[in-house]
């Protein structure tokens, strides 16, 4: 069964920072791109970093450049996504997804392009 699990998430405090994880299974996680997304409360889902098979980068956002990077380990299954100096604004649900199967240095231009979606994981920057 096809599972992409977050985990990592919860209550921080203004400047602090968290590291995110992105579990997969039933996929080999080698053949595909792997982007994390954020959902805040009545807004739509955005486009953080992806890193591609071949472990190329692509952020979706220049604002986050210098504060989030992205990382792979295929040998444990697991994406992770490194948040430093995070603010109350960045309060959201993280989402990981698999996509770009096939093509190792592509990184899926938009979340719609995405095939495979993980349940989120809670973000709260609050002091």
């Amino acid at each position: 069964q096809l599972q992409l699990v977050e985990s990592g998430g919860g209550l921080v405090q203004p400047g602090g920072s968290l590291r995110l994880s992105c579990l997969v299974s039933g996929l080999t996680l080698e053949d595909y791109a792997i982007g994390w997304f954020r959902q805040a409360p009545g807004k739509e889902r955005e486009g953080i970093f992806c890193i591609s098979r071949s472990g190329i980068r692509t952020i979706y956002q220049d604002s986050l450049k210098g504060r989030f990077t992205i990382s792979r380990d295929n040998a444990k299954n697991t994406v992770y996504l490194q948040m430093n100096s995070l603010q109350p604004e960045e309060t959201a649900v993280y989402f990981c997804a698999a996509g770009g199967a096939g093509t190792p240095w592509y990184c899926p231009p938009n979340k719609d392009l995405y095939d495979y979606w993980g349940q989120g994981t809670q973000v709260t920057v609050s002091s």
